[in-house]
């Protein structure tokens, strides 16, 4: 009886792309569920912008905003991906915290560009900066839109948010530095 022996084959790029992209938005799903309601402001503090900026700078801007599209898409699709509070689908998408989400595939993109290989720390920090900041455009935009008060805009969706996301950005930096370019050099 001869042995045989099985042949594993790498999987090929693309798969492993699509396998990165939908890992990604697993990744900001999961930062979803983990949302505090804040009072005063409909916009609750999750984890998710942390979560774009790692899908960002991890798969690079062309696949990072890729992955946050797909996310937009299946939440706009009624499945539980955004947080669980408020309206489901693309209902969440006009409400409140629609400018938000409509940013990460933005944000995404910035990041991934602007990080580069993520040798350089200051690089680094200021792609992660970058990442928030178009974020919170994109939500002030909307809450603007919503309020007709640029003022009220500021005091619901950016005030509340600072200190909790200047330490998002540290951790973001941290955890990206070290990781950007081994796995990058996988995809």
């Amino acid at each position: 009886m001869q042995a045989q022996t099985a042949v594993v084959s790498a999987p090929s790029r693309t798969a492993r792309r699509a396998l990165a992209a939908a890992l990604g938005a697993a990744l900001v799903a999961l930062a979803a569920q983990i949302a505090i309601p804040l009072p005063g402001t409909p916009v609750p503090m999750t984890l998710q912008p942390l979560a774009v900026l790692l899908v960002g700078g991890w798969l690079g801007a062309r696949l990072g905003a890729g992955a946050l599209v797909c996310y937009l898409a299946l939440g706009a699709a009624g499945l539980p991906v955004f947080t669980p509070y408020g309206l489901p689908g693309v209902a969440r998408l006009l409400g409140p915290t629609g400018g938000y989400l409509l940013a990460y595939p933005i944000a995404a993109f910035a990041v991934g560009r602007l990080a580069g290989d993520g040798a350089r720390w200051g690089r680094v920090t200021v792609a992660a900066f970058t990442g928030l900041a178009l974020i919170h455009l994109g939500g002030l935009a909307q809450l603007l839109i919503l309020t007709g008060s640029a003022t009220g805009a500021l005091r619901l969706g950016t005030l509340p948010f600072l200190i909790g996301d200047v330490v998002k950005v540290a951790i973001a930096v941290l955890v990206l530095q070290p990781t950007v370019n081994p796995l990058r050099a996988r995809l």
